[in-house]
């Protein structure tokens, strides 16, 4: 920690339970799990707190929250910095996977000694973060414009309604064999 600023036990605390996912969970537990959180620095800068009221539930999805994803950026201060974690639903070729993404919020408009204590602080959080896979750091709104930027952060491609990007793929990988398929018939002749 070479900031000297420590991790609380609630953040600790939340981490852990976004990081299991419970599957006997009844209905009113799964409601209450978080989706997105925000964590910041004390006002005394010695502790990374929880960002009261930045946070966004499984059950508000839907209802008091249609796009998790943009709800959650726009959550995030315009001129200052943030921890994050996200709870992010992908797919890749081979399957659906949810995972953890811890990111580091340090917009350009940040005060220079905000980026400096939290980006000197950020090992302290990360190291209480166990099994964490995915870090990302983000400077700007452009780079979370949407869903796909996170999607190709993730390795996978992005989770929607439509088949249109497993269709995308599919006729991408279709072309692909069938170029394969005519450069060895052209070789064989």
């Amino acid at each position: 920690m070479a900031s000297g600023v420590k991790v609380t036990d609630e953040v600790i605390a939340v981490f852990n339970d976004m990081k299991v996912r419970k599957a006997q969970a009844n209905e009113e537990e799964k409601k209450k799990r978080k989706k997105a959180i925000l964590f910041c620095l004390s006002k005394d800068l010695k502790n990374i707190v929880l960002d009261e009221g930045h946070e966004i539930l499984q059950g508000d999805l839907g209802v008091t929250v249609k796009d998790p994803y943009q709800h959650f950026v726009s959550m995030l201060p315009p001129d200052d910095c943030r921890y994050a974690l996200y709870d992010a639903t992908y797919e890749t070729k081979e399957t659906k996977k949810e995972d953890l993404v811890f990111i580091f919020w340090a917009p350009d408009n940040a005060p220079l000694k905000s980026k400096m204590i939290y980006a000197s602080s950020k090992d302290a959080i990360k190291r209480k973060f166990e099994g964490i896979k995915h870090e990302w750091q983000v400077n700007g709104l452009e780079d979370l414009k949407d869903r796909a930027t996170l999607a190709q952060r993730l390795g996978g491609g992005l989770r929607s309604n439509s088949n249109r990007c497993k269709t995308h793929s599919y006729k991408q990988d279709l072309l692909k064999a069938l170029l394969v398929k005519v450069r060895w018939r052209v070789k064989c002749k």
